[in-house]
């Protein structure tokens, strides 16, 4: 098995290459730079350090979501294209999952949160587990409070992380007290060396026609044309 992953879904612009060893690359950044400027040159990199060739993989993964909309459409649009011209099937990763993997055996329930704006996340919650998280809660668009009250049913120490974790810390900290443990800097964002290994672990084989972003919620402007349509019958 070799496997590329790539994730553009947040912050971080992250490359890394599985094989049948573990982990051979693994690849974060972030930098003023954008995503599409950073992306392709670490591609690159990545399968020159391991000394591999797209048409040696056996798949290209891709974190689809959710996240940022911008973020996503770039990572599986860049996936769709390099798969398509190297006659590869891509394997989807989901972000908030691969959050918890990358938070390895917490004990206790890992509450990976994206920023969703307007005192929003896209959150969900799991269990630790081999070589899979335990999901205890699907991926939602939700209030920070809402979430909150939703997995205060599931634990007694909750692990956060992702780029809603420090947005939202301080208020996770008043509604849930002791019990909100906050990742460190090297846990706290996704990890592309544990998007690589979900693929490996979910080996979800789809046609890069079929891979798909994850949308929780309707980018701004389909929501600001539908709005404008009702507006004008």
């Amino acid at each position: 098995m070799k496997l590329l992953a790539i994730d553009t879904s947040g912050p971080v612009c992250g490359v890394a290459v599985a094989t049948d060893e573990g982990i051979r690359y693994s690849c974060a950044v972030v930098n003023k730079r954008t995503h599409s400027v950073n992306l392709l040159p670490m591609v690159d990199a990545a399968l020159a350090g391991t000394g591999l060739t797209l048409a040696e993989l056996d798949a290209i993964a891709c974190v689809v979501g959710p996240g940022s909309f911008t973020g996503v459409r770039l990572g599986v649009s860049t996936v769709k294209g390099l798969a398509h011209g190297a006659g590869k099937p891509c394997i989807p990763v989901n972000a908030l999952e691969a959050l918890a993997v990358g938070a390895g055996a917490f004990d206790g329930v890992i509450c990976p949160i994206q920023d969703a704006r307007a005192g929003q996340v896209y959150g969900a919650a799991f269990r630790a587990g081999n070589p899979r998280p335990e999901r205890l809660m699907a991926d939602e668009p939700v209030k920070l409070e809402d979430y909150a009250a939703q997995i205060a049913a599931l634990g007694s120490r909750f692990l956060f992380l992702g780029d809603g974790m420090p947005v939202h810390r301080e208020r996770l900290r008043e509604l849930l007290g002791e019990r909100a443990v906050f990742a460190p800097p090297a846990l706290a964002y996704l990890n592309p060396g544990a998007a690589a290994q979900l693929a490996a672990a979910s080996w979800e084989l789809l046609d890069y026609l079929t891979l798909q972003p994850l949308y929780l919620r309707a980018p701004s402007a389909e929501r600001n044309r539908k709005l404008m349509e009702a507006q004008h019958g």
